[in-house]
């Protein structure tokens, strides 16, 4: 049955169909909503980055696309941003501790399609891995090695090595006083430590505890020690601790005239990496005056002995 153009009852439908053999009604357009128009997709490149339009879309309602299928990541997070660009952080040489989160970490703004480093496990190191031994030495040697450890001179008293040490002691924690005063750092407070209203009032290990939390925490710019040393800083301030200890455990050994003269030698390094001057002066004097003393019983001695 043959069907004449723009008759009513012919039905055109999707190609590919049959026709129908009976004659429907027209349709009404007005009983159908209109097909939604959309903007045909631009050219590769025509995508001018966040908030440009692309067709009917705003791209700047939506977190930026990361290209693999689709996926959309969590927007950088700002504070990375300033941390990257604070020019005092640029004066530290100590590792950050804090702040952004290191690369391989999974932190914000990392793509979800990147895998994490594995992890070793807590009950494994590097010496359960290829290793090695060297070769052992001959037992003659080892003998020798073995053998009872060489007299080292002692020629102070038990009190006067009390007496030069906690004068170090008393300089240094004077010296750490001054340093946190001229340039205004924080002093944490708790409940079991009174405020800070003279050097006395923190123990030198206490001191050397505020300091070196101000340095890892970057509170402490370079340019305010000597050369700008601050990698040796923290070695230099636990070099000195033994001083603390040896000054007031009096029941530990007597300690032999170089190692009095090395922490006499450790305080006047931290002196001078806070650049204290006064400080300084004072305890190369006493480094002086003790060497001195320890001269004197050394000579004494051995004019005893060759009577």
């Amino acid at each position: 049955m043959a069907y004449s153009a723009g008759t009513s009852t012919a039905f055109s439908g999707p190609p590919g169909l049959p026709m129908s053999r009976t004659a429907r009604p027209a349709r009404s357009d007005a009983a159908y909503a209109p097909t939604p128009a959309f903007s045909p997709r631009p050219p590769s490149g025509a995508y001018q980055g966040p908030g440009a339009a692309f067709g009917s879309y705003n791209g700047a309602a939506a977190p930026p696309w990361d290209g693999q299928g689709g996926v959309f990541s969590s927007p950088p997070d700002p504070a990375d941003d300033i941390m990257a660009a604070s020019p005092s952080l640029s004066e530290y040489s100590v590792d950050r501790q804090g702040g952004t989160t290191p690369p391989g970490k999974g932190g914000k703004g990392q793509s979800p399609g990147k895998s994490r480093p594995q992890r070793r496990p807590s009950n494994r190191d590097e010496f359960d891995g290829p290793h090695q031994f060297l070769q052992r030495p001959p037992a003659e040697y080892i003998a020798m090695q073995e053998r009872e450890l060489p007299h080292l001179p002692t020629h102070l008293l038990v009190q006067e090595q009390d007496s030069v040490l906690s004068r170090v002691n008393d300089r240094l924690s004077q010296c750490a006083f001054d340093f946190v005063a001229k340039y205004q750092f924080p002093i944490p407070l708790t409940q079991d430590m009174r405020p800070v209203e003279r050097p006395q009032d923190r123990e030198w290990t206490e001191w050397v505890f505020l300091l070196k939390r101000l340095a890892t925490k970057r509170r402490i710019p370079a340019r305010v020690l000597y050369n700008g040393q601050i990698k040796q800083f923290v070695t230099i301030l636990e070099n000195s601790l033994e001083m603390r200890h040896a000054a007031k455990h009096q029941s530990r050994p007597l300690k032999d005239d170089r190692n009095i003269l090395q922490l006499i030698s450790a305080g006047i390094q931290v002196a001078k990496i806070l650049k204290d001057a006064q400080a300084m002066d004072y305890l190369d004097r006493l480094y002086v005056s003790t060497e001195k003393q320890i001269q004197e019983r050394s000579a004494a001695a051995a004019a005893r002995f060759r009577t």
